[in-house]
């Protein structure tokens, strides 16, 4: 705030602050670029660099600089205040544009208690009622804005604009002077436009309501022509009045307060009153004591009458038995107008004669309203040559019937309907001097029309003030009455300021320097100038807001826009260039514009340019089609720019939309004209070679983000001092970026392809062209990486599974150049595995234990494995044997031995890792998956025969008696077999087509009988082994056969012994022997061999020879009868083997073969015979019990 002290300068300095804020405020915007800089003064202050080289500048030339500024500042504020008034009128008064649906939803409206509050803080403020301390300025400025909203001044203004809008437009008929437009035929066009345009504002204006927010009154057989021609607003027979049209209606309401001075009759009594207008209903009052008769009723009434009468009577109620109607006690007439004042006043009442209250008095109010069409009222005194042609005082109401007409009225009193009237369409109102010759009327003013003359007079200045400010903003004439009191006050030289002018009906706006730009004609302004500072404001203003708003107006920015182009005459073409300009403008500047503006302006404008009146407007000046081609230039330009920069324009494909809303405008504004459309392939062309652009552009950036590419000298010299490992890292960094980067494109800018079939296939090529530039980075780490080195693989992997899974970028020219990379890489890499395998097989079998993994793991943790070349991800380098992750899941289910986990482990790891390529040239993937099974079979098929050679040396080293226990290094070898067996499926097994797997089968059967061969020939081996101890035990049952010398011998001595002593019998030790044999080789061989089918097998083929051994041996003893011995051990041995097998889960059939029932029934035989002989031999061992004993 300013100190009360400051000078009045100061005060002028805020004051034009506050306009300027004002004027930004309205105009929606405060940038720095709101007025274009005048043309600059070499001698200038820009200038001041070369004048300091001036030993001596001159003092005058600096001051005139100073007094230039001074004045360009000056104008700028004055063009600044004047574009602020013009939008006040187009907020205040809007009648062309229409409100936008969704501005409810967007911006708080204001309801009429919320605008009221408003303004009654308003007037406080200007009535000095409130605290806040403000100096003479701001009031000022605060006055100007709160009278704004004088829709009567507003509307007046209006009809002032067209009427002048219409002479200038005529006046350049007249003259000749127009606009330089393509063809001189489009002169008269522009002014047939010209006045369409006005004509259409006309009935705009005569369309609204007589006033806002009050009942709508509007003269229903009214009719204004539209047509081309200019309005002649002197002809009277154009519109004609009757006096039922300016009929009004009035609304009274009466509060009676209280009685005084009543005194005739008793306290006790009631009294009451009553109130009527004349010619209406009468209302009645409650009732009340005579001692207090106080009421505070009030009573509404309607009438069409501008001059009623209103009768109030006080009556008591009669005692009179015969008493028909009370008593009046009094009574008061009344002759309220809407100027009358409206607080309650004390009225003499008129009473009875003999009445003893002579000094009745009643207090009361009468508030009659003033209708919204009703303009003003008041006495007058009137002469005039067609009407009021005596020279008297009437009553008169300026009547509103529309926009465009206005009724001078006279009433009296009781009459709802005026005695005379004069339509004020044509006439000019003015202060006179006062007329000599006329009694009654001290000031006066007329109302002259080509033809007549009416002069009027008041009884004050006040009041001639009012009426001349009512009638002239009915009237709608250009120019403004101006009292003569001050006009002296504005020419000093004529006199004096009369001083008997109340400061309240003086003209504010002159008061605070505002009269200059609110009498200013507007049509003598550019505002096609004005309306681009306007919109450029508004734009600037819009831009900065909190939340983006693309470049999208405001609903009540576009409200005003669009009432300002109406009413100014605004062309759209000029409007959408201006806002073309705007737009490209900020877009260049990095703001984010939505394309759907700039393609809806630019379409306007084509459509313009090219003769399709898109609003009517047919003529096209040479300026607008030279300003159309330089913008269409630059929006080509800029929209070339965006799709080059289309991931940092439109950044995740936001705005939503906005990729596709480019191209389609690309292609819009690539059209020669608008009826023509443009072949696809020079649309394509274009888009081409802008995503060329892209592709460097993203890759440039891609690679300072990822500090690839050094810009610097030193970091240059670092980078190529980098190792092979660093520069691999970075390159597989960079890949992973640029795959994002591609991926990024196919999500949020494929959106394209809805509009244009061919956006697909030119991302497809941008990508391309992305990728050649990342090909040189990686082509030079990869050169810089060691031979045999396997470290690139990663890199490979994971270009190639992004690449393979792309429609258009699958076998590209990039893929198929880093397919061509790596296929040397490859076929080396699997070459050396090859041989680094074979050499595994061939050392580690030589070496081989043969013990199973376990026991390996367990005793030998640190033993290494061969060296194998290192399989990124998947085959990790392992220098020590330490149970790696691989085997675990092994140890549940197989023993097998090291050199075989091994074999199987990296044969199915490196056939992993040449699938997980998923190598995408179909024939050298499928060359590399047969080279892969083939040699798997060979791998296989040499270990299973070592591991044959080995399993038989190893049998023939064990011993053939009963302490024959199989070795685990047997088991480990058959355990190897199974697994070559299941690992032959998995590895050796080619899928492809029929032709060629029906070619494979062959091949691959091969080892498979290769396996089964020798899985049957180490069960055989097996067999006999075991089956050769069965034939050393039988070989020493045979020396107690009948007959031999050793059977005779012992026989003799047991029985001479036996005369003397207790001899001993043979014992069950070696059947014992041999049934504890049996049984802890099957628990070995069914818990160190996995495959329960071979198990099965082996137990099947032990079981038979087993049978087959005894029923032989029993053959060759035919005719002999067995020992008793003999027959006890072959009881047990059968039967223990019998039931061993079946428990093992040798089937019925095989265990109840020929075989075992030709031993059954010999050894039953025998039993029998022994039985008869020598029952107690058998010592309880027979054929019949021998299922239920034990152990």
């Amino acid at each position: 705030m300013l100190d009360p002290s400051s000078s009045e300068e100061e005060s002028d300095e805020l004051l034009d602050e506050e306009r300027r804020d004002a004027l930004l405020a309205a105009g929606g915007g405060s940038s720095p670029r709101s007025l274009p800089p005048p043309p600059r003064d070499p001698r200038g202050r820009e200038g001041g660099a070369g004048r300091a080289a001036s030993p001596s500048p001159s003092v005058l030339s600096e001051g005139r600089e100073e007094q230039e500024r001074l004045q360009r500042e000056e104008r700028e504020k004055r063009l600044r205040l004047q574009l602020y008034v013009f939008i006040a009128r187009c907020i205040a008064h809007p009648f062309n544009a229409k409100q936008p649906t969704d501005m409810a939803r967007r911006q708080q409206k204001l309801n009429k208690q919320q605008l009221q509050t408003l303004k009654e803080r308003f007037q406080a403020f200007l009535n000095g009622e409130t605290q806040i301390v403000a100096d003479e300025a701001f009031c000022n400025a605060v006055r100007s804005y709160y009278e704004l909203d004088n829709a009567d001044e507003q509307a007046a203004q209006i009809r002032r604009e067209l009427d002048g809008r219409l002479q200038l437009a005529e006046q350049m008929a007249r003259e000749r002077k127009f606009p330089k437009f393509i063809t001189r035929e489009m002169e008269n066009m522009y002014i047939e436009e010209l006045r369409s345009s006005v004509n259409l504002l006309m009935a705009n204006l005569e369309s609204l309501p007589v006033s806002k927010g009050g009942p709508e009154f509007k003269l229903q057989k009214l009719k204004r022509s539209q047509n081309s021609a200019f309005l002649d607003i002197g002809d009277e027979n154009e519109v004609q009045l009757s006096k039922s049209d300016v009929v009004l209606s009035f609304t009274l309401e009466i509060v009676i307060m209280e009685v005084q001075g009543l005194k005739s009759v008793a306290p006790n009594r009631i009294v009451y009153c009553t109130m009527e207008v004349e010619g209406g209903e009468k209302l009645q009052t409650d009732q009340a004591e005579a001692s207090r008769p106080q009421w505070g009723t009030q009573g509404d009434f309607t009438t069409t009458h501008p001059r009623p009468v209103v009768k109030v009577k006080l009556f008591t109620e009669s005692t009179g038995v015969l008493a028909l109607e009370d008593k009046e006690l009094g009574r008061v007439v009344l002759y309220p107008t809407s100027n009358s004042s409206k607080s309650p006043d004390l009225h003499k009442m008129i009473v009875p004669k003999n009445s003893q209250d002579s000094d009745l008095k009643i207090k009361l109010a009468v508030r009659m309203d003033k209708p919204p069409h009703m303009k003003h009222c008041g006495y007058l005194y009137a002469l005039g040559q067609k009407v009021w042609k005596r020279w008297k005082k009437r009553y008169f109401v300026l009547v509103q019937v529309s926009q465009y007409t206005f009724a001078m009225c006279s009433y009296r009193e009781k009459k709802s309907e005026p005695q005379e009237l004069m339509q004020l369409e044509g006439y000019t109102v003015d202060y006179t001097a006062p007329h000599t010759g006329l009694q009654g009327g001290r000031m006066f003013f007329n109302a002259v029309k080509e033809g007549d003359t009416v002069i009027f007079a008041s009884d004050d200045e006040q009041d001639r003030i009012l009426w001349v400010q009512a009638m002239y903003r009915a009237t709608g004439q250009s120019y403004k009455p101006v009292p003569a009191s001050q006009a002296q006050k504005m020419n000093p030289k004529g006199g004096d300021v009369s001083a008997d002018i109340s400061p309240l009906y003086t003209d504010r706006g002159q008061k605070h320097g505002m009269e200059e730009f609110i009498s200013a004609n507007p049509c003598k302004f550019d505002h096609a100038f004005l309306f681009q500072l306007l919109q450029r404001q508004t734009l600037d203003h819009r831009l900065n807001d909190s939340y983006s708003c693309l470049g999208w107006f405001s609903p009540g920015q576009v409200f005003v826009l669009d009432e300002y182009c109406a009413r100014y005459g605004v062309r759209g073409c000029h409007r959408h260039l201006c806002y073309l300009n705007e737009l490209i403008e900020h877009s260049e500047n990095g703001s984010v514009i939505d394309p759907t503006l700039l393609h809806y302006s630019f379409a306007f404008c084509a459509s313009h340019v090219h003769g399709n009146r898109p609003d009517g407007i047919g003529t096209v000046s040479v300026e607008e089609k030279e300003r159309f081609e330089e913008i269409k230039d630059r929006l080509s330009s800029l929209l070339e720019n965006q799709i080059s920069h289309f991931r940092y324009c439109f950044p995740f494909g936001r705005p939503e939309g906005a990729l596709k809303a480019t191209l389609s405008l690309l292609e819009r504004v690539l059209m020669k004209d608008i009826a023509t459309p443009i072949p696809a392939e020079e649309v394509k062309k274009v888009v081409r070679k802008c995503l060329e652009k892209a592709a460097l552009i993203n890759y440039t950036r891609l690679t300072e983000y990822a500090k690839i590419e050094a810009t610097a000298e030193k970091d240059s010299e670092a980078m190529n001092q980098a190792t092979p490992a660093r520069k691999l890292e970075e390159v597989l960094h960079l890949a992973e970026l640029c795959i994002e980067v591609l991926q990024q494109n196919e999500e949020h800018h494929s959106e394209g392809r809805e509009a244009f079939a061919w956006w697909p296939e030119l991302l497809a090529e941008h990508a391309e062209k992305f990728l050649s530039l990342y090909s040189v980075d990686m082509d030079s780490a990869l050169e810089a990486q060691p031979q045999d080195s396997w470290d690139s693989f990663p890199l490979f992997q994971l270009l190639n599974n992004s690449l393979r899974n792309d429609t258009f970028l699958c076998n590209g020219k990039f893929h198929k150049h880093l397919q061509e990379i790596f296929v040397p890489m490859v076929i080396r890499y699997i070459d050396l595995m090859e041989s680094s395998i074979a050499q595994s097989i061939h050392r580690g079998l030589e070496q081989e234990s043969w013990q199973p993994v376990k026991s390996i793991t367990n005793s030998l943790p640190n033993v290494a494995l061969p060296k194998v070349p290192s399989l990124p991800l998947n085959l990790p380098q392992m220098p020590s044997f330490t149970t790696p992750t691989w085997m675990t899941s092994m140890y549940e289910s197989t023993n097998g031995s090291a050199t075989s986990e091994d074999l199987f482990w990296k044969l199915d790891a490196l056939q992993m890792f040449v699938f997980d390529l998923h190598w995408p040239e179909p024939e050298f993937a499928h060359h590399l998956e047969q080279r892969l099974k083939l040699m798997a079979t060979d791998m296989i098929e040499a270990c299973v025969k070592r591991t044959r050679i080995a399993f038989e040396v190893k049998l023939q080293k064990t011993n053939k008696s009963t302490d024959l226990r199989i070795p685990s290094s047997l088991c480990t070898m058959f355990n190897v077999l199974v697994d070559a067996k299941k690992q032959t499926a998995k590895l050796c097994i080619l899928e492809g087509g029929q032709e060629f797997a029906s070619q494979w089968q062959q091949y691959h059967s091969k080892i498979d009988d290769l396996v089964e061969e020798t899985v049957k020939e180490i069960i055989s081996l097996l067999v006999s082994k075991v089956v050769s101890v069965l034939e050393g035990v039988l070989s020493k049952l045979s020396r107690y056969d009948e007959g031999t010398f050793f059977s005779s011998l012992v026989s003799f001595t047991v029985k001479a012994a036996a005369k003397y002593v207790d001899v001993p019998k043979p014992g069950m030790d070696l059947a014992d022997t041999y049934i504890m044999f049996v049984r802890q080789n099957q628990d070995i061989l069914r818990e160190k061999v996995n495959e329960e089918m071979y198990i099965e097998k082996l137990f099947d083929q032990w079981y038979s020879g087993s049978m087959k051994v005894i029923c032989m041996w029993l053959a060759d003893r035919l005719d002999l009868q067995l020992h008793i011995y003999q027959l006890k051990t072959l009881i047990k041995i059968v039967k223990k083997t019998y039931r061993d097998f079946r428990l093992q889960g040798v089937m019925e059939g095989t265990l109840n073969s020929k075989t075992y029932d030709t031993v059954h029934s010999r050894l039953t035989v025998e039993e029998a015979t022994v039985s008869v002989t020598d029952a107690g031999g058998l010592q309880g061992i027979t054929m019949k019990d021998s299922d239920e004993e034990e152990g």
